[in-house]
């Protein structure tokens, strides 16, 4: 082990070992120390990994083949690939692999590394192969199909016709990260091309080079010098695994990390507006929505739902109990990447809602039961529409339960109404479109068991509207095939989209570029400075 990467260690041990209760004299300037909770990491390989820490982690030690231009996660540019050309028939993409990335083995990154990264991803099976296998590639041809004719060219062909914009977008996923095909293949074990090396350690081109994982302790990090984007400003990047919001606003507090990432909005409040800290809000895609089963009489009536859309009090709620956790939005993709549409036409109006429920002929109400998650938002969201349906006679009975109970009864479409949340697997608006409008078996034997299918709402025609949404090559007029069915969606459908998610972050003054992106692995280490 080199002197400087012992050095480093060491010093990152050091602040590992710091207790909450132990005041230090804050982080070094050079450093930047973050305090969350990372024990749901399970593997450090992107062809495994599949949940936001690690997904956030695996971000910044690889470079996926497509990212996002610097604070705008609506465009698209070259990440491992610096350009890409689609032929006449959509079905082959040519990707030219920029030059000057370089792993931790000192080996360039080149094309067959490119492709032996998406081809072992759809070998193994692991969770996240499904970006991939969507498209038809398969155990079998993806070796056929996924080539590298070249060190700097990378050749992927489609078997089935697919939407080029959706085939980039699911390139900016992390299972499209780029592994040292070398590296792994030495640290292979039977037929696992090296996936139980890449559990616990890294092979890729990122900002950062992984120091070390310790399990439930800490994630420690160096710069890598061969970064293709030039030097980072800061040389060391530690995430402690503080799973206490309380411990973490503590050690915030007292210098000892710059960011907390997992405080409550009620230890958020008590530091908004303090000189020494920053309180950065990101919309995430989440958003929430209320599922309504058509299955039940009531709320297979039209009017019905169409008053029900009148009778939430988004702004209030907004602004008051789920304030820095939500913003108002009412449709399926959230704003701020390809596709959103954020025209909010409905707001509490009780006078409007009642004249709806006379013209569906239920002008004195009726009795409904509505099934949440047992903790906020979700029951401060269903405890607020308790009210403001009843100012309209409908009388709305709370069941609250444990997400995994409430998961069973809303698969089942054993439910009135539902509120649930959704966030897309990866920034294309089909990741979400096709999870709301597809139902090819509306009966209650039907295998799959889609949103659309638990809500009983049997849509064949617009099933085959996001199908050939899935198709259209032109970016432009794909755009205007989601617009147009997220309108149709948000106007006439038994999905009502409440609101979008936003996480709040709480940083020491000094801390400054700050963003973690609509999803869980979109934060760049890279772009964060201390003053």
């Amino acid at each position: 082990m080199g002197t400087m990467r012992w050095v480093l260690l060491a010093a990152s041990a050091a602040l590992l070992m710091a207790p909450a209760s132990f005041a230090v004299a804050g982080t070094p300037k050079d450093t930047l120390v973050f305090a969350r909770n990372i024990d749901e990491i399970i593997s450090l390989d992107p062809a495994e990994n599949f949940e936001s820490v690690g997904g956030e982690t695996l971000n910044n030690l690889y470079t996926r083949l497509v990212t996002f231009a610097p604070g705008d996660f609506g465009t698209l540019v070259g990440g491992a690939a610096e350009s890409w050309t689609v032929s006449e028939d959509g079905k082959v993409f040519t990707f030219k692999i920029r030059p000057g990335l370089t792993f931790p083995s000192g080996r360039p990154l080149r094309a067959q590394d490119a492709a032996f990264s998406l081809q072992r991803a759809v070998i193994l099976e692991k969770t996240p192969a499904f970006i991939l296998t969507q498209f038809g590639w398969t155990k079998d041809n993806v070796k056929d199909l996924i080539q590298a004719p070249s060190d700097d060219t990378l050749r992927l062909t489609l078997p089935e016709e697919r939407a080029p914009s959706l085939v980039i977008n699911s390139l900016t996923a992390t299972v499209a990260s780029v592994v040292d095909a070398e590296e792994a293949l030495a640290h292979a074990k039977d037929s696992d091309l090296g996936s139980e090396w890449l559990k616990t350690t890294a092979a890729g081109t990122g900002a950062y080079r992984l120091i070390e994982w310790k399990p439930k302790q800490a994630l420690s990090f160096e710069a890598n010098p061969k970064y293709y984007l030039g030097e980072v400003p800061l040389k060391r990047v530690i995430v402690r695994h503080i799973p206490d919001p309380s411990s973490q606003r503590l050690l915030l507090e007292k210098g000892d990390v710059d960011i907390a990432r997992d405080l409550t909005p009620d230890q958020i409040a008590t530091l908004e507006g303090k000189k020494n800290f920053h309180i950065w809000t990101d919309p995430k895609q989440t958003v929430y929505y209320l599922n309504l089963n058509l299955k039940n009489p009531e709320l297979a009536k039209p009017k019905v739902r169409e008053a029900i859309r009148w009778l939430v009090d988004y702004k209030g709620l907004a602004e008051t109990v789920l304030k820095g956790r939500v913003e108002v939005h009412q449709a399926i993709i959230g704003k701020g990447t390809f596709g959103s549409l954020d025209e909010t036409p409905f707001r509490l109006d009780v006078a409007k809602a009642k004249a709806l429920l006379a013209e569906a002929g239920v002008a004195d109400g009726f009795k409904i039961t509505i099934d949440s998650a047992n903790s906020p938002p979700a029951s401060d969201i269903a405890q607020s529409l308790q009210s403001t349906f009843a100012q309209a006679g409908i009388t709305l009975e709370i069941i609250q339960s444990d997400r995994k109970q409430l998961l069973t009864k809303y698969r089942a479409r054993a439910h009135d109404i539902v509120i649930i949340t959704w966030e897309p697997d990866y920034l294309d608006p089909h990741s979400s479109t096709d999870y709301f409008t597809r139902n090819t078996d509306n009966s209650d034997s039907a295998k799959s068991k889609t949103l659309a299918w638990r809500a009983s709402w049997d849509i064949p025609e617009l099933t085959r509207e996001t199908d050939k949404a899935v198709l259209e090559i032109d970016t432009e007029k794909r755009k205007a095939a989601y617009l147009a069915l997220q309108r149709e969606i948000q106007t006439d459908s038994p999905i009502v989209v409440l609101f979008q998610k936003v996480d709040q972050t709480a940083g020491r003054q000094e801390v400054t570029g700050f963003d973690s992106g609509p999803t869980g692995d979109t934060l760049v280490y890279a772009r964060i400075r201390k003053d």
